[in-house]
């Protein structure tokens, strides 16, 4: 069972990823990448990338570009909501000469609206708008639920010649629970000189205590004076935290929901949670991933290139085929054959694409390579084998 006594460091979790000026378009991504990788010493034509990227077709686009860019179509390393399956790394490394791999969780970006999670699915019946990542959103809905149970159903009462009390439903306060929201009610409820809570009422489905100074400054003017009203998006995440005792339905579900349970109330209560929840599940990815290199015995002495980051997909507007997908780079681990290796943070990783070259001489034209096969002699594909010798 994985739980949360206390998410207090989350809320500097996202401080340090930043977003703006580091987004790229990936028709300059990919091409920079590229280059990167002949600067760090990697062969042309010996670079076998690979992709750890959703199985949603929104991240169809950026494989694309990989596969031109790269000569040859990127080996899979990704899981449901972008996770690395680490458990490939053998596999990859037996692919190619030097080796590249690429996270990257995805949100999808109306331009419209400003709204992100939000992407156009164009080969629905009437184009709707659909939720991207699907599946981040999937993992998340659970907590929303308990989360807005907990918004409705603890109540500011209205202040009295008594003070300021709050009203919360039985549920809530079973903190013994295996599965659900978890108050931090020492920041909610006061207690007296003896440290027992202090209780006001007992209602039928709540109790009713004096609150703490602390909840009061907190909400200050916005406390009720006449009518109570739910604490609503007032119970902010560092008053909460989650506890599940079974993961997900699947392992694949399971590990993207543990890398968000415990930060899970930071990515409710922000601005963007889709966003919030992306980044996070890149940055848990890149760390977790990147400690696993080192031990395949694959990857020794070899020329590798770990890159994490986040893709944006831009929604589409019913007449483009593609979106406009952009990346946004976060750390890389580089290793050369001489057995070096560092890792490069956000700014000097975003500083080494830019300065590598954006145009590739040694892409690929898809169309081309395509006809060549087309057009290429066919093969005749014998049986032969099954026949024994002496018939």
């Amino acid at each position: 069972m994985y739980s949360t006594s206390s998410v207090g460091s989350f809320h500097t979790l996202l401080q340090d990823f930043t977003l703006e000026g580091m987004m790229m378009r990936y028709s300059r991504f990919v091409p920079r990448l590229y280059n990167f990788c002949l600067s760090l010493g990697m062969e042309p034509g010996k670079i076998m990338p690979s992709r750890a990227f959703c199985s949603d077709e929104s991240q169809g686009f950026p494989i694309i570009l990989i596969a031109k860019q790269f000569g040859t179509f990127p080996f899979n390393h990704g899981v449901v909501g972008g996770g690395v399956a680490t458990d490939r790394h053998g596999p990859h490394a037996s692919h190619g000469k030097d080796l590249v791999i690429i996270q990257a969780s995805h949100v999808g970006y109306d331009p419209e609206t400003r709204q992100f999670g939000s992407y156009r699915r164009n080969q629905t019946a009437d184009c709707h708008q659909g939720s991207n990542c699907g599946k981040l959103t999937d993992v998340m809905s659970w907590y929303r639920d308990e989360y807005d149970f907990a918004c409705d159903n603890i109540f500011l009462e209205p202040v009295q010649q008594a003070g300021h009390q709050i009203s919360i439903n039985n549920l809530l306060l079973q903190t013994d629970r295996e599965d659900g929201l978890i108050l931090a009610l020492d920041q909610l409820i006061a207690h007296d000189s003896t440290g027992n809570p202090m209780l006001i009422r007992a209602l039928s489905t709540a109790r009713r205590y004096q609150t703490t100074p602390d909840l009061v400054a907190r909400i200050g003017d916005s406390w009720p004076t006449e009518t109570r009203r739910p604490i609503g998006r007032m119970l902010t995440a560092d008053l909460f935290s989650f506890r599940r005792s079974r993961l997900g339905e699947s392992e694949q579900q399971s590990h993207l929901e543990h890398n968000l349970i415990n930060p899970m109330p930071w990515i409710l209560t922000d601005a963007a949670p889709a966003l919030a929840a992306a980044q996070v599940h890149t940055q848990v990815e890149f760390d977790r991933t990147y400690r696993t290199l080192n031990k395949e015995k694959g990857y020794q002495h070899r020329n590798l290139l770990f890159i994490a980051g986040l893709n944006i997909d831009i929604s589409p507007r019913e007449d483009q085929i593609f979106p406009l997908t952009k990346f946004i780079p976060w750390a890389a681990y580089v290793q050369t054959t001489d057995g070096d290796h560092r890792i490069l943070e956000q700014q000097e990783l975003y500083d080494a694409l830019m300065a590598s070259d954006s145009e590739n001489p040694h892409k690929i034209d898809l169309e081309e390579a395509i006809a060549v096969m087309e057009q290429t002699k066919e093969v005749s594909i014998s049986f032969d084998f099954r026949e024994s010798p002496g018939d």
